[in-house]
């Protein structure tokens, strides 16, 4: 089983560039670990933007069961269809990853911001 675990970090000022950080493991083998900088977004939807990264990242596992870790409940939600927002850039970006995760029937998200030891792990991880 591949895990990934995916951080986006976002500025609250305009044109300042975003961070994505992940790391991708087989079992508990290291394959991956990357931090990637990109033009500034909203911080509503950087980590939809970080998911549609390590997504294409993701690609040469698509044979094997895929789990990304992530601590954004706000996300979780929208990707899962039980958030109530109503912001319409946040609509459209989670419909594009829920569109792009049909495609990847293999790969589940996970929010770790419930569980406290495995926000722990997550954080270790993440951690440059």
């Amino acid at each position: 089983m591949i895990t990934a675990y995916l951080v986006g970090i976002s500025t609250y000022q305009e044109n300042e560039d975003i961070e994505f950080r992940y790391c991708i493991y087989d079992d508990k083998e290291l394959i991956c670990k990357e931090s990637i900088w990109r033009e500034y977004k909203k911080p509503a939807v950087v980590t939809h933007y970080g998911i549609l990264s390590l997504l294409k990242k993701l690609n040469k596992f698509s044979d094997k069961d895929i789990e990304i870790r992530i601590n954004d409940g706000a996300v979780y939600e929208q990707v899962n269809g039980t958030s109530s927002t109503k912001n319409k850039e946040v609509l459209k970006m989670a419909k594009k990853v829920k569109e792009r995760l049909a495609h990847y029937p293999n790969v589940t998200i996970k929010n770790v911001g419930t569980n406290s030891e495995e926000l722990k792990e997550w954080d270790r991880i993440l951690k440059a």
